[in-house]
Parts: structure tokens; sequence; C-alpha cells
């Protein structure tokens, strides 16, 4: 992997920790001696809206914007989102997602309806899609928080690295009180 740039997108709603998902992953590749770029996060993230950040890794990396049609992975909070950003995702690529429905601000209102068979409409335009209840497992290690560290431990399925460089970044970044639900919510992410 190290010979060409890897890029990934976080996507989910304001609020979903993927801020911590980014740093996460960031510190897991630098760890490992790639270049890693991560971007800021982009949206509304205090206020349920749509949030993005790009993480990219390689030899060397120039920039940390992933254009569309570039995308390695996305890995999404939200089920929708992972529908809203489908476009950046390379031909070969393939989409890590939470099934959770959250209902953007036009579904609340009633001006428009959640899209349903979200998974399926993916599938079918041969979209290589890992969708699993992330908040389920979440809850199951503890904390509906935890959905981001859930998504990281399905994400480090497709990665050739030990467990434990993982979990040793983890511990670097989550306060000692929530560290084992954190590392539980991994291992469940990892295992479903």
């Amino acid at each position: 992997m190290k010979n060409k740039v890897t890029n990934i997108m976080i996507v989910g709603v304001g609020g979903q920790g993927s801020l911590l998902a980014s740093k996460l992953l960031g510190k897991v590749l630098l760890d490992k001696g790639y270049d890693v770029k991560v971007s800021e996060v982009h949206g509304m993230s205090q206020r349920g809206g749509s949030v993005v950040t790009y993480v990219r890794f390689g030899d060397k990396v120039y920039s940390p914007i992933v254009d569309k049609g570039e995308a390695d992975f996305i890995v999404s909070f939200e089920l929708l989102e992972a529908a809203r950003y489908v476009e950046y995702l390379a031909p070969d690529g393939r989409i890590v997602t939470n099934t959770q429905q959250i209902d953007p601000m036009p579904v609340i209102t009633g001006a428009a309806r959640y899209p349903e068979n979200l998974v399926e409409k993916l599938q079918k335009l041969g979209v290589n899609v890992d969708a699993m209840d992330c908040l389920s497992l979440a809850e199951q290690a503890g904390t509906a928080k935890a959905v981001n560290i859930v998504l990281m431990g399905r994400l480090s399925k497709y990665f050739d690295f030990p467990e434990s460089e993982w979990l040793e970044a983890l511990e670097k970044m989550v306060p000692a009180k929530f560290l084992d639900m954190n590392k539980k919510a991994f291992a469940l992410g990892k295992a479903n």
C-alpha cells in the first residue's frame, strides 16, 4: 500500500464523533510511517448537518482533499450520508457504513421522505457496500456514542495492521474512563 496514496472519506452527521475517528485513523497511519494528511471537519458539525473529513496516506501526500471518483473507502456514520457521497468513491472502492438512519431536516419537516432500501440500491449500482448496525454494537459495548469506534474496528479489517496498533492509538486518544468501552466497541466492529 505504500506505493500509492490511499484516500478515505469519513462522512456523517454532526455530533457523531467523526473527528475522533479521523484522528484515530491518522494516528495509526502516522505510527506506521506513512505521510498522512487529515482535513478539518467540513460541514455543520455542531448542528446535525452533513460532515466530511478526508484522510489521505502514502509515501508522500500533497493535499488533504479527496476528489470525486478517488475515495478508496467511504466510512459512513449514517446510511443517507453514504448515498450522498457515493460519487466520490473510486470504481474499486468500498463503502463501510452504519445502517442507522438519522432524518435530515427535509424529512423532519415533512418536505421529503427518507429513501428506502439504500444499501440494496447502492449494491444494484455496483457499489461495494459493507453495511452493519453499528449503533446496536456500540450500545452492546456500553455506549451509543461509540459508533465511531465500531466503524473504525470494521474499517481495520481492510488494513494489514496488527490490532494492537489500533488499540495503542485508541489508548492515546480516549480518556481512561471510556477506554474499556471503546476497546470493546472496536472489537465488536472488527468481529461482526
